[in-house]
């Protein structure tokens, strides 16, 4: 199992580890990095997602474990997650893989699944990629299953690393088996957490709702005017919840 891992930042500064959503990569964070201050971070891949390799079997835990292996264990981490991602950093706050967290994150969590929503994320999972003549064509199918159409650039990073070129043209740079990993316990999750954990989501998140939220934590962030991708949206929306979580872990 190989994690891609970028790393930056300030080497004396805490450690912040940043967890992407279901068909994304890590390269969703890249307007958040870019107004870290004080911060050492940590971008991985996740299996199956960009420059990882996949895992024979998808689950929450099994997505914490392969992260976990590629991480300092010397030094707490303030784990934050997005979608899926917020799950795993949710998970790793259990203590359960080997990594000491010291706050975490679950941003845009979908928290609410039901049996068809199952079903056609287990098809989906069972469906190969297809391959495209064209990048374009490639770039516009990735956007649309990471739920970044319309807002990055299909000339960006972000969308440069949800593809790659095969001997038959394009295809993307995501296992389709990851749709298989199912819905998240977040009750369990979040009674298992033995670090301080925070929920947050976009007013306007048609998959993971505040109300939803809510109903898990009664003092769940609602991000005003953002949507599932509040990351990518408006990046500096997120700063004061990770100074919170800073001033937590201090």
């Amino acid at each position: 199992m190989t994690i891609s891992m970028r790393t930056g930042g300030d080497p004396a500064g805490p450690p912040l580890l940043l967890l992407h959503g279901l068909g994304a990569t890590g390269r969703v964070w890249d307007g958040l990095l870019d107004r870290l201050d004080g911060w050492r971070w940590f971008v991985p891949d996740l299996p199956g997602h960009g420059a990882s390799t996949p895992l024979a079997r998808y689950s929450i835990g099994g997505l914490a474990a392969a992260v976990a292996v590629a991480l300092d264990r010397d030094r707490p981490v303030v784990a934050v997650g997005h979608s899926l991602g917020g799950a795993v950093a949710v998970a790793l706050a259990s203590g359960w893989f080997g990594v000491s967290v010291s706050a975490a994150c679950g941003l845009g969590i979908k928290v609410r699944w039901s049996d068809a929503e199952l079903a056609k994320a287990a098809e989906v999972a069972a469906r190969p990629n297809r391959v495209y003549d064209a990048r374009e064509d490639a770039v516009e199918r990735g956007l649309k299953v990471a739920g970044l159409a319309g807002l990055v650039p299909v000339d960006s990073g972000v969308a440069d690393a949800g593809v790659v070129q095969t001997d038959g043209g394009w295809t993307l740079a995501l296992d389709p088996a990851a749709f298989a990993v199912g819905a998240p316990d977040m009750p369990g999750l979040l009674a298992a957490a033995r670090a301080p954990v925070i929920l947050a989501a976009g007013e306007h998140d048609p998959m993971g709702p505040p109300d939803h939220l809510h109903e898990l934590r009664a003092d769940a962030v609602t991000l005003s005017g953002l949507g599932h991708n509040a990351h990518v949206e408006d990046p500096a929306a997120l700063l004061p919840l990770l100074d919170r979580m800073r001033n937590t872990a201090s």
